[in-house]
């Protein structure tokens, strides 16, 4: 894959350099660019990487077998790699550890007694395997990072278009009562990346054909139904006999909960008499794997949020806004709003692509709402403390009266629209476009 410019390599970086650094635990679903992130660490900070991937070396697991003292595992690892290991100059990786119990176990000991040795673990089903009974985690041993698909900016990075980005940025910072004059460019490529998602294989083959077209959306939509089938193949191989077909049937339901006026997640949608009690347990393991995004109701929009979390009450988005779209074997035309029988589709995923922006910061976020007519999209902490309602909208038709509501009864200093509109400021609401939503991700707590 050609060199991709990733947002997390600055925390990976700082991880590097830090004289407190613990061993690094990396979470993510399959095909983030987990590996790719942490190999393009290796090159441009360390002169040798000791690599060990469970899934690929079979007999690697049986080092751990023994002795998990850095002292011994050490040695049996530069036997095994055929490599030397310097503790500042060699990085230590251990991937798809949730294959190999002892290896995530043996991090604890490296935090203790070698914290000389740099080392990285990351696992695509890590999540899932931490939640199996006896399955032990070195709790306060290591530092977390959860790396996401690539958001539009990091698009936009990889599209070539990284002085719209920086442009982007200056205008949501510095001019947000004003019209951004690349508007246009800027939607059409908020449309692109609804198509095309941020998975990092995917976005590479897209962008390196010399004219993005159809014969390029085409590509993606076969690698994107690859991913789709992968996803389907760990849920066999990972989940139980009996969780595996509710499993399937949660995932596949997805497209159909987001497409109805109402994105509230409804168990009789996935089988007539679905109820929590049969897929609670399937929603669990897919949120685990990070291949959804579970954003639950909050019953009151006053800080702080989890105070008020209605945990029963939720709406269940793909991790990725460009596989939901594939899940939908949507096309350019179906983004345009050319019918309003399309539009609860085109909402479906234009929150989804908002929510993708917003956790892509690690934002916490949950939705709003009394009523079917009095609810909000998405209501999150800024960093200043204040509680702030976001309103998403597909189009330019941008009448919320559920922004009204909230105004009356919380009074938050300001409201949020982000919609297919220009930056603006009028009214107590801040327009912010759809291209500029990974910013106001930053902004969230």
């Amino acid at each position: 894959m050609p060199s991709m410019r990733r947002a997390i390599s600055h925390k990976l970086q700082a991880w590097s350099a830090s004289s407190h650094r613990k061993p690094l635990v990396i979470f993510g679903a399959r095909q983030v660019g987990k590996t790719y992130a942490i190999k393009q660490l290796a090159s441009d900070r360390y002169d040798s990487l000791a690599y060990i991937d469970f899934s690929r070396d079979a007999q690697a697991a049986a080092l751990f077998d023994a002795s998990l003292a850095p002292t011994e595992l050490v040695p049996k690892l530069e036997v095994f790699l055929h490599t030397s290991i310097n503790p500042d100059r060699t990085l230590i990786v251990f991937d798809e550890v949730q294959l190999c119990e002892r290896a995530l176990t043996s991090l604890k000991y490296f935090c203790d007694d070698a914290p000389q040795y740099h080392v990285v673990a990351a696992g695509s089903l890590l999540g899932v395997a931490l939640k199996r009974e006896l399955y032990s985690f070195p709790v306060g041993k290591v530092d977390l990072l959860q790396l996401h698909p690539l958001s539009f900016e990091e698009f936009l990075w990889a599209r070539g278009e990284t002085r719209l980005a920086d442009a982007i940025r200056d205008a949501y910072e510095n001019a947000p009562d004003q019209a951004f004059a690349l508007h246009d460019r800027a939607m059409q490529l908020v449309h692109e990346y609804e198509l095309i998602g941020g998975m990092p294989e995917i976005v590479s083959a897209y962008v390196a054909n010399d004219a993005p077209g159809i014969d390029a959306m085409e590509s993606a939509r076969n690698k994107q139904q690859e991913i789709n089938v992968a996803y389907l193949a760990d849920m066999a191989k990972y989940a139980t006999p009996t969780e595996t077909p509710r499993i399937m049937a949660v995932w596949n339901s997805i497209p159909q909960q987001l497409a109805k006026e109402n994105h509230k997640f409804q168990y009789k949608l996935i089988k007539s008499g679905g109820r929590a009690a049969i897929y609670e347990n399937a929603i669990a393991w897919l949120d685990a794997a990070g291949i959804i995004m579970r954003c639950t109701q909050v019953t009151e929009a006053t800080a702080p949020l989890k105070t008020f979390e209605n945990s029963s009450s939720f709406k269940i988005y793909t991790a990725d806004v460009g596989l939901l779209s594939a899940q939908y074997e949507a096309i350019p035309q179906d983004l345009e709003p050319a019918t309003d029988k399309a539009a609860g589709f085109r909402g479906g995923i234009t929150e989804n692509y908002v929510l993708q922006q917003l956790v892509a910061s690690d934002s916490s976020v949950y939705y709003w709402g009394t009523t079917s007519k009095a609810e909000v999209e998405f209501i999150a902490r800024a960093k200043q403390g204040d509680v702030i309602p976001i309103k998403v909208k597909s189009g330019r038709n941008v009448t919320a009266r559920s922004l009204e509501s909230f105004r009356e009864r919380y009074h938050p200093p300001y409201l949020v629209r982000v919609s297919a509109r220009n930056f603006g400021v009028g009214n107590g609401i801040r327009s912010i476009p759809l291209y500029a939503a990974w910013l106001l991700g930053e902004d969230l707590q």
